[in-house]
């Protein structure tokens, strides 16, 4: 008599298990800080990268001291020209606290993920050529953990991932989970 076995989809993702797990959990919650830390430091001028003078709540432009740097490079007009420009500091801080919230929290991963990689991709086409590799920079590298953290779901591992994925919202779409 042959065996009935149902299908599952698991194209879309898998869990991590054991140390793995745990590894992907650490490495998402240390990047979540680096996102939410740059926003307070932009939003403060807390004196790291951004002096007091300079923060976003005294009046300075998050994205002038990044975007202007990159004016003479290849693509630097283009994005030298965005800098300071309201609707980009926006997104630019929405942005970083949307993705370091959802990083730190274990929800949103997919969102976070995509997000996440196209502010890394672009950061690194303002930066081209780079200075000390002709292709990969730490930006490239931050995009792919992100898409690692995402399709390992890290978020289930110490954070409210596994939660949130049961919430009917995202059951009804997954893209958000």
């Amino acid at each position: 008599m042959a065996s009935i076995h149902t299908h599952r989809d698991d194209t879309r993702s898998t869990s991590a298990h054991g140390p793995a797990a745990k590894v992907w959990a650490i490495t998402r919650i240390a990047l979540g800080w680096i996102f939410l830390w740059a926003f307070l430091d932009k939003l403060f001028g807390l004196g790291f990268s951004t002096p007091s003078e300079r923060a976003w709540i005294n009046g300075g432009s998050p994205t002038s001291g990044f975007l202007k740097g990159t004016g003479e490079n290849a693509l630097g007009g283009m994005f030298s020209g965005l800098a300071g420009q309201g609707w980009v500091d926006w997104l630019f801080m929405l942005g970083l606290l949307g993705i370091g919230t959802a990083l730190i929290l274990g929800i949103g991963l997919r969102v976070a993920a995509v997000t996440g990689a196209l502010l890394m991709v672009l950061m690194w086409m303002a930066q081209l050529p780079l200075e000390t590799n002709p292709i990969i920079d730490d930006h490239i590298i931050y995009a792919l953990v992100l898409a690692g953290l995402a399709l390992s779901n890290a978020g289930d591992t110490w954070g409210l991932g596994r939660q949130w994925g049961a919430t009917n919202l995202v059951r009804g779409k997954p893209f958000l989970k």
